[in-house]
């Protein structure tokens, strides 16, 4: 029966998120039985064949969901194929008996944890910025004495993608060739701290990210993958219902009128952001 959309099927086979899908259909990219497909077409996922760029991809009907943390090294490309023929972290799970896709990205330069599945839903979950599941990193740079330049950090900066600012910065240790920072994002887009650093002329000569929401690196291996527990599944879960939860919740005296002959409230001031937190780790 053809009751999916083409572009949810995509999603849920965990090929990539809708909005994308949507742009591989619009580029052609896409077939439905040797057919080009076309948006919000509808689809039986139990019997139509879909491709994208002739590799057909899994209905995952029946397949057992896997759920993949990776430690990825520099030097490999966050995606499934590379068309310059680099290594991708598509190298790394041969051994897994299913096709995963990476959950996000980080930049070739960039190493650390990274999720992977084939459960399209996990994956948009984790990616939807209403569910605020928080990324951790450690962040090596090359300047010392950046106390104001973190100030400014916390404050906030423009990149190319808008103004944007860390949930949090601090120093773990400094000495008189670097400083290593651990940034708290909420989103995570492109090269964001690459970005934010580059911003207030901090030269990035490291970048690791050690956790995702409540999965940690901890000791995985470079180039080396685990299962996520299901003590982490739930806890990424419960996380995400937070965060789209605390969006929604409205103020609790919101449009209630003043009582007792108290002055209606105005708007209340807009907190200031925190300066980053300067917290020095011993160095061994």
């Amino acid at each position: 029966m053809k009751d999916t959309r083409i572009q949810k099927a995509i999603a849920d086979a965990g090929y990539t998120s809708r909005r994308k899908a949507e742009e591989l259909i619009a580029a052609g990219k896409v077939k439905v039985n040797g057919h080009p497909a076309e948006i919000g077409m509808k689809v039986d996922v139990r019997k139509d064949i879909i491709t994208i760029n002739g590799e057909e991809i899994p209905s995952g009907i029946g397949e057992k969901l896997w759920y993949v943390a990776l430690n990825k090294p520099r030097g490999f490309v966050t995606t499934t194929s590379d068309e310059m023929g680099r290594k991708t972290v598509m190298d790394l799970v041969t051994d897994i008996p299913a096709r995963v896709y990476p959950i996000g990205r980080l930049d070739r330069n960039s190493e650390g944890l990274i999720l992977l599945t084939n459960d399209g839903s996990f994956a948009n979950m984790i990616m939807h910025p209403s569910g605020n599941i928080q990324k951790t990193y450690r962040v090596t740079v090359r300047e010392t004495g950046i106390e104001e330049k973190l100030i400014k950090l916390s404050e906030g900066v423009k990149i190319d993608s808008g103004f944007v600012r860390p949930v949090s910065v601090t120093v773990l240790e400094e000495n008189e060739e670097r400083t290593v920072l651990q940034f708290v994002i909420a989103e995570g887009k492109n090269r964001e701290i690459r970005k934010m650093c580059e911003a207030v002329d901090l030269t990035v000569i490291r970048l690791k990210r050690t956790s995702i929401g409540i999965v940690r690196l901890g000791m995985l291996q470079q180039g080396k993958w685990r299962e996520l527990t299901k003590e982490e599944l739930t806890g990424l879960h419960n996380l995400s219902k937070k965060g789209i939860s605390g969006e929604q919740t409205p103020k609790k005296n919101a449009g209630k009128k003043p009582q007792n002959g108290s002055k209606p409230q105005g708007k209340p001031a807009a907190a200031k952001p925190a300066k980053p937190t300067m917290k020095f780790a011993r160095r061994p």
